[in-house]
C-alpha cells in the first residue's frame, strides 16, 4: 500500500425521508437566528416553502442563483444578507444554489445549511467556483463548506429524469477522478466505489419509476459519498475541462460533466489502470469509459457537446484554455490529444477503450 495522508472534513449530515422537518433544529445547532434562503428562480417555490417552515427565523428569500456563480450575483446576495441581518444562509437546490451560498460564505464567513435537491455533491466539499469576466476561478477554503446538510429524498421525487441522470453522472465524475488524484487514499477509494455503485443502481431504477423512494435515496446516498471524495482529494483533467467549458462557454454544468467524463477516462485509461478497474466494477462494466457512456446514453442523457450549445469553432480555444493552469493528471496533458478528446466529446463518439 502506498503512503498517504488522510484529513477528514467536518460534516453534520441529516439523512432520510422527511428529514426536512428537522430544519429549525439544525438552524439552532448553528447558533443562528435569521436565515437568508437561497434558490434558483426555478425553485423559488421551494425557497418560499423553506422560508415558511422557518417562520420568524427567515430573513428573506434570494431566488436568483444561476450556473457558474457570476461574481455580480454573489455580491448581490451577500449585500442582501447584510441588509436583512441574516446570520446564516439556507441553500435549497442543486450546485448553482450551493455554489452561491459558498460565495457568500467565502466573503462574509456566513455559515451555510444545504438542502440538496439534485445529486451535485457540492454540499460536502470546501470547493468553490466564481465566474468573473468570462473565466471560472475555483479554489478550496474551509469557510465555504456547509456546516449542515439535510438530505431528504422526498424533495427529489420531482427531479426530471434528464436532470436526475446528468446530475448523477456528475456525481460519479467526482468519485472517478478521486481514484487517480495525486492525493488519493484507501479511505476515499472505498467511499468512491460505494458511491458510484449506489448511483449506478439508482439511475436505471429512477428511469423506470421516477417516484421510487428507495432509488431516490440510493441516488442521494451516492451523491453524498461521491461529493465527499471530491471534498477530500484533488481534481484532474475531467474537472479542468468542465470548468473550462462551463466558465468560458456557459455550457450547462451537469450535462457537460456527463458528456466529457467518458472521454477524460479514456484519455487516462492507460495511465491509471487500477482506478479504471474500480470504476468499471462499480458501474458493472468491463471498461470505465464505456460504462459511463452507456449509463448516460441508456438513460436518456446527452452524449455530445454539440447538443448542449457548444460550437465546433470554439474547440481550439477550449483546448488552449485547458492547457493553462493545468490540474495534476495521471497522463501529461498533450494539446493535440486534448483537442481530439474535445472533438470526440463534441461528436458524441463512444470511447473505443
Amino acid at each position: 500500500m502506498k503512503s498517504f495522508i488522510y484529513n477528514g472534513q467536518p460534516a453534520r449530515v441529516v439523512f432520510g425521508a422527511g428529514s426536512l422537518q428537522h430544519l429549525a433544529r439544525e438552524i439552532d445547532t448553528l447558533g443562528a437566528k435569521k436565515a437568508l434562503v437561497l434558490s434558483t428562480p426555478e425553485q423559488h417555490a421551494s425557497a418560499e416553502m423553506v422560508a415558511n417552515l422557518l417562520g420568524s427565523r427567515a430573513a428573506g428569500v434570494f431566488a436568483r442563483a444561476v450556473m457558474h456563480v457570476p461574481i455580480e450575483t454573489a455580491r448581490e446576495a451577500r449585500d442582501m444578507a447584510r441588509t436583512l441581518g441574516a446570520d446564516c444562509a439556507v441553500a435549497i437546490g442543486g450546485g448553482s444554489t450551493t455554489g452561491l451560498g459558498k460565495a457568500i460564505a467565502l466573503d462574509s464567513g456566513l455559515p451555510i445549511l444545504a438542502i440538496p435537491t439534485t445529486y451535485a455533491g457540492s454540499e460536502v466539499t470546501p470547493i468553490y467556483g466564481i465566474t468573473e469576466a468570462g473565466m471560472k476561478k475555483t479554489g478550496k477554503d474551509p469557510r465555504v463548506l456547509p456546516r449542515v446538510v439535510i438530505y431528504d429524498p422526498e424533495l427529489t421525487l420531482g427531479l426530471p429524469l434528464a436532470m436526475s441522470v446528468t446530475s448523477g453522472i456528475n456525481a460519479i465524475a467526482h468519485a472517478a477522478e478521486g481514484l487517480y488524484a495525486t492525493d488519493s487514499n484507501p479511505v476515499m477509494n472505498l467511499i468512491a466505489k460505494e458511491g458510484m455503485a449506489a448511483m449506478a443502481r439508482a439511475l436505471p431504477a429512477i428511469k423506470t419509476a421516477a417516484n421510487d423512494l428507495q432509488a431516490r435515496s440510493d441516488a442521494l446516498y451516492g451523491a453524498w459519498l461521491c461529493g465527499t471524495v471530491l471534498g477530500n482529494v484533488g481534481m484532474a483533467l475531467h474537472h479542468k475541462l468542465c470548468h473550462t467549458l462551463g466558465g468560458s462557454f456557459n455550457l450547462p454544468h451537469a450535462e457537460t460533466h456527463t458528456i466529457v467524463l467518458p472521454h477524460a477516462l479514456a484519455y487516462n485509461a492507460a495511465a491509471a489502470p487500477d482506478a479504471m478497474r474500480m470504476i468499471a466494477e462499480a458501474l458493472g462494466g468491463s471498461s470505465a469509459a464505456q460504462a459511463v457512456f452507456d449509463l448516460a446514453k441508456n438513460n436518456g442523457a446527452p452524449t455530445a457537446l454539440k447538443d448542449v450549445g457548444m460550437q465546433e469553432s470554439d474547440l481550439d480555444k477550449a483546448a488552449s484554455i485547458a492547457m493553462q493552469n493545468q490540474y495534476p493528471n495521471p497522463r501529461p496533458l498533450e494539446r493535440v490529444a486534448i483537442r481530439q478528446l474535445l472533438q470526440d466529446a463534441f461528436d458524441g463518439v463512444r470511447p473505443n477503450r
